[in-house]
């Protein structure tokens, strides 16, 4: 009996678009070469800039590339992967972002011809896998370890970042305030049991600990970190002091006001005197409060919550400045600064809790707000840095370079060993896989010596920014480190980022930090594995029915349990 053919049945909806195979392969590693190219000109001393116009008309001016892909509005979904990786990127190390989007576009591109011969993802992503650990392998055989301890030798290396920045001009001061920073944020190093041996861990929170403050006007020479935090923040009462030497500070986040009833709360009076007794009965209660902080003998006291006006009066009496409503992130790092601990409840106000690590406390007035200070800390773990210049568009873009800067310090510092710049890392990786693929059996071989050639991007893209003639460039460049290989000798032959001569990175002292170069690695080829292994897209997915249909009526049930 024959039987005619299968009968169709549709799964998806009609409305729903999907792309499938060969088709959803090529379509991802499109995107990644397209975000790749958007950013490619970013990279490098030679670096152009790229103007960002939204709706509303902002501009903004960057070669940051975490930056300009944050800004920009992309719609296809690995682009959006692709994008992540900046992020992601930014979060880590810092640095580096524009680097990552272009190795990981590259690496995509070069699996695109052996996708055309049938070669299976599997495949592919177990050989860059493999490539992978070897290159990381190689990376820690190739680096030098620094003394973080100097001065002058850090400055080198900070300078290798800010170079291809607006900051460039301004290279020394820039250099010296990042370093400062990190120094102050850093805390002492740590045992970690936990891990069940021997290891010892670093603090250095930048984000939390090292608040930049941006005042415009003045030139960009007055920017400085102070050894202390400062936040726009002015006394409560005029007659109280704005200005103590060895201030004895006392951090709340509780009010210091007359506590209101949670709940509606009608008060009945029968005569004139009760009223007299309801405002006698805040009164001491509020006295009480005062008298339980000034017991410890503050000089300064800052709370997070409101200060009531006859607190304030009572602290004028005693010779106590008081600064209400205060962010939590700023009090924290006051608690750092002076060695303060933050209390919620006066009574439970101790000797011990006052800080006394601050050296100076003053209120300034800058334009047309005022500042307070808390400067000349002995053992500063937080920080302010003071940024001036001309326009906020310039004081963004100086912050941006600033925390560049910043996170190479920081990571040095977590872990003191470096790489040389200018693409030399990366051609030496290169040149190290495209010899180790010689010895793989099988069709593994093809995708190894494929990473091998994505990694030459960098040096490539360093001669495309400076006008060289590209070929030639990477060609010699290739043949150095063929010829320093075959000699047994690891030398950093690279890219000057503004003339295009090959030079030894040791000579032009252009040095990058380990973690960067590691995670960058990391990033661009993990994120290529994860792509190369999607072989279906469906769009217009359908959503929840929570999410369609709004919350329900027990969701609002719970959620405002009052209102009815």
């Amino acid at each position: 009996m024959q039987r005619g053919p299968a009968p169709q049945v549709m799964v998806l909806n009609p409305n729903s678009k999907r792309e499938t195979g060969r088709k959803a392969q090529l379509a991802n590693i499109r995107a990644g070469k397209e975000v790749a190219d958007l950013i490619r000109t970013c990279l490098g001393p030679r670096a152009m800039l790229k103007m960002l116009i939204d709706n509303m008309g902002g501009i903004l001016m960057t070669n940051d590339g975490h930056s300009i892909l944050r800004e920009v509005d992309i719609n296809h979904p690995a682009a959006r992967t692709i994008i992540q990786l900046s992020r992601a990127q930014d979060e880590e190390v810092g640095d580096g972002t524009t680097s990552v989007i272009v190795l990981a576009g590259e690496i995509l591109a070069v699996a695109q011809p052996l996708l055309e011969r049938n070669l299976h993802p599997t495949i592919i992503n177990s050989a860059y896998q493999r490539a992978l650990t070897d290159a990381l392998e190689f990376c820690k055989t190739f680096a030098r370890p620094v003394d973080v301890t100097n001065e002058a030798e850090m400055y080198k290396i900070i300078r290798t970042t800010l170079s291809t920045k607006f900051a460039a001009r301004w290279m020394d001061q820039m250099c010296r305030m990042a370093l400062q920073a990190v120094l102050r944020v850093a805390g002492p190093q740590s045992q970690c049991p936990q891990a069940g041996f021997a290891v010892t861990r670093r603090e250095i929170d930048l984000k939390r600990y090292a608040k930049v403050e941006k005042i415009p006007g003045g030139e960009i020479e007055q920017c400085e970190v102070l050894d202390g935090v400062m936040f726009s923040k002015d006394i409560v009462h005029p007659a109280m002091r704005r200005r103590i030497e060895n201030p004895r500070v006392v951090l709340l986040d509780s009010a210091i006001e007359y506590k209101k009833a949670e709940s509606a709360t009608n008060v009945i009076l029968s005569k004139e005197e009760d009223f007299a007794t309801l405002l006698k009965q805040e009164e001491e209660e509020i006295k009480a409060m005062v008298d339980h902080i000034l017991a410890v003998h503050p000089d300064v006291v800052v709370t997070e919550k409101g200060l009531s006006d006859l607190a304030a009066h009572f602290f004028v009496k005693a010779g106590v400045t008081a600064i209400r409503r205060l962010r939590k992130t700023d009090n924290n790092r006051i608690a750092r600064a002076t060695g303060a601990t933050i209390v919620n409840r006066t009574e439970e106000l101790k000797d011990a809790d006052v800080g006394t690590g601050c050296g100076l406390f003053e209120v300034k007035k800058i334009g047309d707000e005022y500042f307070t200070y808390f400067v000349h800390c002995r053992e500063p773990k937080a920080c302010s840095i003071i940024l001036r210049g001309a326009s906020k568009d310039v004081l963004n873009e100086i912050e941006r370079n600033l925390q560049d800067a910043m996170y190479v310090a920081r990571n040095v510092v977590l872990e003191p060993r470096l790489l040389p710049g200018g693409g030399a890392t990366e051609m030496a990786v290169a040149t190290y896989l495209g010899k180790r693929a010689a010895t793989i059996q099988g069709t593994s071989q093809w995708p190894y010596q494929a990473v091998a050639q994505a990694f030459e991007v960098i040096p490539r893209t360093l001669a495309e920014n400076c006008g060289v003639n590209v070929i030639r460039c990477i060609t010699q460049l290739r043949a150095k480190h063929h010829e320093s290989s075959e000699k047994g000798e690891l030398v950093p032959w690279g890219l000057d980022g503004l003339t295009g001569n090959i030079v030894d990175m040791r000579s032009q002292e252009i040095w990058e930090p380990m973690a960067v170069k590691i995670q960058t690695f990391k990033s661009a080829i993990e994120s290529a594995c994860l792509l190369l292994r999607i072989d279906d897209i469906v769009s217009g997915v359908k959503k929840s029915d929570k999410d369609k249909s709004g919350p329900s009526r027990n969701d609002e049930d719970m959620t405002n349990p009052g209102d009815e």
